[in-house]
């Protein structure tokens, strides 16, 4: 029977993804960095097929968007003008006795208390401890998240830039230039996927929150009085989704953020929120940020960001809806989702197989590899005709070819690593010039002719 989810799944999983090559620790050899993280040769695959997808998707199929892909440094006048520089900071506490620091939002969070934190109005804390040790915690004072580094041989106030907090800024910064050179019409997007880094006071479970992260990010830009319209449709197109990279129902919930809790230039905000093995929290957010972003810019750098319509001639400043989704917190709950562990095992040939399975139930479209050729003996006449299978195939599909123990054992090494297929070359191949395929899923097995291989992994695969 298939295990409900435990408390133990985040440690398995975590535990999983290294012994498998999914992800490691950073510097590892050094003792590590706090919260810094490697994607191995699997990882690497599965998070280039995520972008690969939400691409395909969200900017590539689609005629009224077009890509970007912007700097990571950028003139600091961008960060005044979005308000990073004034206003990005959170809540920072000590404990006088451990001195480790914590969001109070965060412990506040953790009590079940609403934050009620407002950057006017700091949050008093005298009813709460340190989580850790029950010290005493100090006044709260803000910390400002960016990373701060200079350009240039000097470092002084002249030469100060950041590292980027979102992507968003590169897209609104380059508005006109899209504008000018695409000949793109009200409504129309702009996507991109990139690096932005925030210096984090506490990161925690995982790769769910960590100071350098991925993001994959649309700036839509509507008519002021559309975007209700244009709100519901990419609502509908984040939750299409979810459902794509395998997010069951009942662990996905829409949490329209009221008015209070929205950043202050937002008129509406519903964030995707996962349950998570440690918790219900955020996955993904939609946002309406009004003409807020354009305006500011223009403020800020004197040059017209005003749209004129080509037909009615109406000149005004796009309001943008903003759909923002995370490549690493994408790439946990979509493990996630599709690790899965098998009580007793699912082999029935063997007793000494008979404990605890473990498979990853990856979307096809999402699997690192997508075939596994495993000859079934290491003589040579099943190696070369294995061989030149698996040259034939990896020309079309991500390969694994593994000839390195048990057939047994390879068919869990590649359910481990969410293979859907394995075509095993056995003793008949040479006489009936066919393999057996295995599907992942069903444990079925299917003899195929060694020529009508490519065929039928083009139609398995015929999405990927």
């Amino acid at each position: 029977m298939v295990k409900q989810p435990n408390q133990n799944k985040m440690e398995n999983l975590v535990s999983l993804l290294k012994r498998r090559g999914f992800i490691f620790p950073s510097s590892e050899i050094y003792g590590g960095l706090q919260a810094a993280y490697d994607y191995g040769p699997l990882g690497v695959e599965l998070k280039n097929n995520i972008k690969k997808a939400w691409w395909h998707r969200f900017v590539g199929t689609r005629l009224d968007m077009v890509g970007l892909d912007a700097s990571i440094i950028m003139h600091p006048k961008v960060w005044e003008a979005s308000g990073h520089i004034q206003n990005f900071s959170d809540p920072l506490v000590d404990c006088k006795k451990c001195k480790r620091r914590f969001r109070a939002d965060h412990l506040l969070e953790a009590r079940q208390m609403a934050p009620g934190y407002d950057k006017e109005q700091p949050l008093h804390l005298s009813d709460l401890e340190c989580p850790d040790c029950g010290g005493e915690l100090t006044d709260i004072r803000q910390f400002n998240l960016m990373f701060k580094t200079f350009m240039g041989p000097l470092e002084d106030a002249a030469a100060a830039v950041y590292l980027r907090p979102e992507t968003a800024g590169g897209m609104f910064v380059n508005f006109r230039n899209v504008v000018d050179t695409m000949r793109v019409r009200v409504p129309f997007g702009i996507g991109q996927i990139g690096k932005s880094f925030r210096n984090e006071i506490t990161v925690e479970n995982f790769i769910f929150r960590t100071r350098e992260f991925e993001q994959m990010e649309v700036e839509y830009f509507v008519h002021p009085q559309e975007w209700k319209l244009y709100f519901e449709q990419w609502l509908q197109i984040m939750q299409d989704w979810c459902m794509f990279i395998g997010i069951k129902k009942d662990h996905l919930y829409l949490h329209e953020i009221d008015e209070k809790e929205r950043a202050f230039y937002s008129k509406r905000t519903v964030d995707f929120e996962y349950m998570y093995p440690f918790g219900q929290k955020e996955l993904y957010g939609l946002a309406y940020r009004t003409d807020y972003d354009l305006s500011q810019h223009q403020k800020f750098s004197g040059q017209s960001l005003e749209y004129t319509d080509p037909d009615t001639k109406e000149k005004y400043i796009p309001h943008v809806i903003e759909p923002s989704l995370g490549v690493d917190r994408t790439f946990l709950v979509t493990l996630l989702e599709a690790y899965t562990e098998i009580e007793g095992g699912r082999t029935t040939t063997t007793e000494s197989t008979k404990d605890l399975e473990i498979m990853l139930k990856l979307p096809y479209e999402l699997a690192p590899i997508k075939v596994a050729v495993l000859p079934l003996s290491k003589k040579e006449p099943l190696l070369v005709e294995a061989q030149a299978i698996a040259r034939n195939l990896s020309s079309y599909f991500a390969l694994q070819y593994d000839e390195t123990s048990s057939i047994g054992r390879r068919y869990r090494r590649q359910d481990e690593i969410g293979t859907p297929y394995c075509v095993t070359v056995d003793f008949e191949t040479a006489n009936d010039k066919s393999v057996t395929v295995r599907d992942r899923d069903t444990m079925q097995q299917e003899r195929i002719k060694i020529d009508d291989l490519l065929a039928y992994f083009k139609e398995k695969f015929i999405h990927v």
